[in-house]
């Protein structure tokens, strides 16, 4: 079907990247006939200054925001900034793990590393099993997707499994260098429960970590079974979502139809992209996260 992409279309249509991290198994007998196959996409590519910025300092303003509120006792308001501190960190370490954030890659790499301590994570694990993802995706060798065949309560109860089956799969799977960023990450996630713990006079770090842990061990059905549950491997690889109000409240991370076919286009340029596949094939959107009015334009300039 359209969002199906050959091995030579994925050299000049979607432009593997230098890292070699763009790399998809796609069926490549219906790219031919793919609509989708000659939308434009390179010019969304580049980000301005504003926008590297913006991404890099996006889940600042609700990190500080939930640590205040934790501290002050606000235990309601500081889970609701939480909520967006890991949704927000989700598609920053997204982008950098695609390196499309427009820095250099040894900046975004240091970049995963905050955010690992931020997140309680590590950010280059999960590098390593989504680039492995974007190559089998939904396969029997997908080892991060393999939550979407399960019942939604199922991708929810197996959180701590898929969590622990991640970081293992990362360290089979990574390069020796991965591997040294995976174990740093590890340690400084260790460092900051173990301050957490020794400290109780930091009520507002105690609660964001049991906040990111729980964050965590509910990726697998927030990131990856929202996305990908109804869907296969020789069709349509993921879903996507339309509707402005859905995507901003969603950070634009349910544009994930769009990441697979271009994974080079930043998150925040995914919304332009979606009103140009829309265009292409009119059935696009036709499996949505939340279902929507598939007739209403998604919009261009979502966050």
């Amino acid at each position: 079907m359209f969002l199906a992409i050959s091995g030579s279309q994925m050299g000049t249509g979607l432009g593997i990247a230098q890292s070699g991290l763009c790399r998809m198994s796609t069926p490549a007998d219906h790219a031919a006939n793919s609509p989708t196959s000659t939308v434009l996409w390179r010019d969304l590519v580049p980000l301005t200054n504003r926008e590297k910025i913006s991404e890099l300092f996006l889940s600042t303003p609700w990190l500080l925001a939930s640590l205040y509120c934790y501290q002050s006792g606000h235990l309601v308001l500081g889970a609701a900034c939480s909520f967006y501190v890991f949704l927000t960190g989700l598609r920053q370490s997204h982008g950098a793990q695609h390196y499309s954030l427009g820095f250099p890659k040894l900046f975004q790499d240091a970049f995963m590393f905050v955010l690992s301590l931020c997140m309680l994570g590590s950010m280059h694990a999960v590098q390593t099993t989504h680039v492995h993802h974007h190559r089998h995706c939904l396969d029997e060798h997908d080892s991060e997707g393999w939550t979407a065949r399960l019942k939604w309560w199922e991708a929810i109860a197996v959180g701590p499994l898929f969590l622990l089956r991640l970081h293992l799969s990362a360290w089979q799977l990574a390069t020796s260098t991965k591997r040294r960023w995976i174990f740093a990450e590890l340690a400084g996630i260790a460092g900051v429960v173990l301050a957490a713990i020794s400290m109780p006079g930091l009520r507002g770090l105690q609660w964001h970590v049991l906040a990111m842990l729980t964050g965590e061990c509910l990726t697998g059905f927030f990131a990856v079974w929202t996305v990908h549950h109804g869907c296969d491997p020789h069709h349509t690889l993921a879903r996507t979502q339309r509707g402005r109000c859905v995507n901003w409240l969603g950070c634009s991370m349910f544009y994930h139809a769009e990441h697979h076919l271009f994974p080079q286009v930043p998150t925040c340029h995914l919304g332009i992209l979606a009103a140009r596949l829309d265009e292409a094939d009119s059935r696009f959107a036709h499996q949505q996260v939340i279902e929507v009015n598939t007739h209403r334009r998604p919009s261009p300039n979502a966050v």
